[in-house]
């Protein structure tokens, strides 16, 4: 399989000298656990960027756990990779693709549309049989410094102060990825409040996986996030699946703007394109301003 979002390891191994790869692996409760395993072993070739890092920007009063690095920041990264404009991209992390659908995603924002996600990630690569390396400076490129540069963005965002402003409007169909537990409140191991925004229904991002790791096919995706626009807000039409639909934008929202990134990545596999969006800040910037409504419970 490669299609427009996704590069099976078999794929990869057959043009992997053609691709600009980067190695995501991350962990929330260890920001040094990436990096650990990525001079362990990694598929060759492959940089590292991680989400503490390279990923993220610096947090600062009053925003989310992981906000938006600085998109010129990025770029000298990629860059430095010898990325160019028309260069492909494929991005990895451990096998579930939550770290990698952020990177695919921040490409995207900067106008790089040419950036694939290794269905099973780095898991699925060693399942195969394909070979690891252990060297820490990636392949020199022949040309040099690349010529990477930010375009027209092929993603959209939406802050928190916005979203609040339209609550209860209409104009936003929230879907929080976090795990149920946490996204009705029962606990939170990340941040100081729990519970989720009013009206968020929830899709935990692990529902887009197969038990091996990879992305459910295409019609399965869009099967269900049909259903879930249909049975949970029956009000929603079938805007996301219609072409110039008139309907809510849908905002992807998590913990801090990491997760979500799967879940767009999941709607896009599954050809649902229509009005997608990011809440980066997410629930640890929306609960970070006691004025913000809370929610709890097994109800939006």
């Amino acid at each position: 399989m490669h299609d427009e979002h996704l590069i099976s390891v078999e794929a990869l191994a057959s043009q992997i000298d053609q691709l600009i790869l980067i190695d995501c692996r991350s962990d929330l409760f260890d920001a040094s656990l990436g990096k650990q395993q990525y001079e362990s072993g990694h598929i060759p070739n492959a940089a590292f960027f991680a989400l503490h890092d390279a990923l993220s920007g610096p947090k600062t009063p009053g925003s989310g756990r992981h906000p938006l690095p600085d998109q010129q920041a990025l770029v000298q990264r990629m860059q430095s990779l010898g990325a160019n404009d028309d260069s492909m991209v494929v991005v990895y992390d451990a096998g579930s693709s939550v770290y990698a659908a952020r990177l695919w995603w921040l490409l995207r924002w900067c106008g790089h549309a040419a950036v694939n996600v290794l269905d099973g990630g780095y898991a699925a690569w060693v399942k195969a049989g394909y070979p690891s390396s252990e060297d820490l400076s990636p392949r020199e490129r022949k040309q040099g410094k690349g010529n990477f540069a930010i375009r027209n963005s092929l993603e959209a965002i939406i802050q928190s102060d916005e979203l609040l402003e339209n609550l209860g409007s209409g104009h936003h169909l929230i879907v929080d990825a976090r795990a149920a537990e946490r996204w009705r409140g029962d606990i939170e191991p990340l941040d100081p409040v729990a519970g989720h925004i009013p009206g968020a229904l929830n899709r935990p991002n692990t529902q887009n996986l197969r038990p091996d790791g990879r992305f459910k096919p295409a019609e399965v995706l869009r099967e269900e996030w049909l259903s879930l626009m249909t049975l949970q807000a029956p009000r929603i039409p079938a805007a996301a699946s219609a072409p110039g639909g008139e309907g809510p934008a849908l905002v992807h929202s998590c913990g801090s703007g990491v997760s979500a990134c799967h879940n767009l990545l999941a709607m896009r596999i599954a050809g649902l394109n229509n009005d997608l969006m990011l809440h980066p800040g997410s629930w640890s910037e929306w609960c970070a301003d006691p004025k913000r409504p809370v929610a709890k419970g097994d109800r939006p």
